[in-house]
């Protein structure tokens, strides 16, 4: 049996381009040899897609889909992950289903029995768990159909779930399984999908192909990297990342496969690949062609810049440079020099006559008052609104700025630095920032390297630095990750020996920010735990704060 994995990049609701998109994927498939040819779950409506299973024309819309796909079943057998309604009365309406078609029809279907409900999944929320499993029969073989999920319960270890669906097809003497995904990348997530993937091998001591999508959908990037494995836990293949691809294998290969085909996962690659994909997909998926962003001659932009051009283009990405009386020549200069290296087109507006504007209108008002953040945020503002003037009248689509270290301890002006239609670096730490940036001058000076060596600073009054208001970025980052990432609280940090003054100071920075955070544009995910739908915090909660 030869069995094909397509790797494809799905786009939620687009049900005509989906199906397009498959029954190309089964023609060239059948091209390949290929007897089988699976897609990865919810392919028919794309995932995640929300409250959009609540809409009842949806899901028609994907039912009329796999009807559709199944015509296409002809001298191949297909495998698409699509919702299905709940015939009983009791439990939700919906099932996420793994539909089996061959010879035009539909033949089985296969439920998702372990549902997650944590981070930045919540499928309970619209699906009903499978009670019952069924191995499928094709061509002398079983198949152990599972979903996404299904397979991170090995042995019923997991203390969310009270089932465990492969020990229960293990009992119908499956010959292969088989997995259909809609895994989200952060940096760690595929070499835990290895292991996952290896456990589940050792254990039930038969081959697996496991199915992940690719591309990105807001946030969410889906890395691709579907897994090929054979029963002595042997990687036979893994499929690119963030790439679609159809590739065909020989059952009777895999099972004899004696070799390990991973792939090399260096973090800083990752990263980068997965932003570049991120911003493409946003603007391609929504329609978009240009983005817009300012351009201050710091690192955060410049990063930005960097990775919005290799997404869309230079042609594509505007910067827009805005100096006021506390900028720096050096600072205008590095920025003009970014722009330069990428190819971009970029205007200077100062906002020195605008900031001085305001001040005069508020000056009798302000009177006796000290120069303090209003100020500083004043300036911040006034480049806000001409960025958001540029993005309106040119139709560009502005790309915020913020790294994760200045978004947790609100390090930034609402309707200022913190105004765009997508946060591209929201999930990068600063330090991780300078990696980055490094790793885009690997082959060549992009960024110009007195942008990456000056003390980090938002020139918002004379002389300053981010170490006038923020900790040092190596322990700031710590704690933030410690923080944010591992869910360890005060107790625990001061415990690690950290500076307890500086963890309470830390945290309730944190925590008091939460309502900028509520304002702010999605945030491109590329950690265990970004800002947005996988971290939901109260705004006026009164913990650590």
């Amino acid at each position: 049996m030869k069995i094909a994995i397509a790797q494809l990049n799905f786009h939620i609701g687009n049900f005509a381009g989906n199906l397009a998109k498959m029954l190309d994927a089964v023609k060239k498939a059948k091209e390949q040899g290929a007897d089988l040819v699976a897609f990865s779950e919810l392919a028919t409506c794309g995932y995640p897609p929300r409250d959009f299973l609540e809409f009842d024309d949806f899901i028609r819309e994907s039912e009329r889909t796999v009807k559709k796909l199944a015509k296409a079943a002809k001298g191949i057998a297909i495998v698409v992950g699509s919702p299905s309604r709940n015939p009983v009365i009791e439990g939700k309406d919906l099932y996420n289903s793994a539909f089996f078609l061959e010879n035009g029809k539909i033949k089985q279907v296969a439920h998702k029995a372990l549902l997650p409900t944590y981070d930045v999944f919540d499928e309970y929320r619209y699906f009903e768990p499978a009670t019952e499993f069924n191995v499928i029969d094709f061509k002398g073989k079983k198949i152990a159909l599972t979903i996404c999920e299904d397979i991170w319960n090995i042995g019923n270890e997991n203390p969310l779930y009270k089932v465990c669906p492969m020990d229960e097809l293990i009992k119908q003497q499956p010959d292969f399984m088989l997995n259909v995904s809609a895994s989200p990348f952060h940096y760690e997530s595929a070499a835990a999908r290895i292991h996952v993937v290896k456990a589940n091998v050792k254990r039930y001591k038969i081959p697996m192909f496991y199915i992940n999508h690719a591309g990105a959908q807001t946030e969410l990037i889906f890395d691709g990297g579907s897994i090929v494995m054979s029963s002595n836990g042997k990687l036979v293949d893994e499929l690119p990342y963030f790439k679609e691809c159809i590739r065909t294998y020989d059952l009777d290969e895999v099972v004899k496969n004696k070799k390990n085909n991973e792939q090399p996962k260096d973090k800083m690659a990752l990263i980068h690949d997965a932003i570049v994909v991120g911003v493409r997909d946003y603007f391609g998926k929504l329609g978009f062609k240009k983005a817009i962003l300012g351009l201050s001659g710091g690192i955060d932009s410049a990063l930005t810049a960097a990775l919005a051009v290799k997404a869309l283009g230079a042609n594509n990405v505007r910067g827009i440079l805005m100096p006021s009386q506390f900028s720096s020549d050096h600072s205008v200069n590095d920025a003009r020099q970014l722009a330069e290296n990428l190819g971009m087109q970029y205007d200077i507006m100062p906002v020195s006559g605008i900031y001085d504007a305001y001040m005069d209108i508020l000056k009798p008002h302000f009177w006796g008052k000290e120069f303090n953040v209003t100020e500083e945020n004043l300036q911040a503002r006034s480049r806000g609104m001409l960025l958001m003037a540029m993005s309106n009248k040119f139709g560009n689509i502005l790309l915020n700025t913020s790294n994760k270290s200045e978004m947790a301890v609100g390090y930034g002006t609402l309707y200022g630095d913190l105004c765009g239609g997508l946060s591209v670096i929201g999930d990068v730490y600063k330090t991780d920032v300078f990696k980055l940036s490094k790793y885009i001058n690997r082959n060549g000076e992009i960024i110009p390297e007195n942008t990456i060596t000056k003390p980090p600073s938002a020139e918002l009054r004379p002389n300053q630095k981010d170490s006038d208001s923020l900790p040092d970025y190596d322990v700031l980052d710590e704690i933030l990750f410690q923080y944010i990432e591992q869910q360890q609280g005060p107790k625990e940090l001061i415990k690690m020996g950290f500076d307890e003054k500086l963890v309470r100071r830390i945290l309730r920075m944190v925590n008091i920010n939460e309502f900028k955070r509520h304002q702010t544009a999605p945030v491109i995910r590329v950690s265990s735990k970004a800002f947005g739908m996988g971290r939901r915090m109260p705004i006026v909660g009164k913990y650590l704060s």
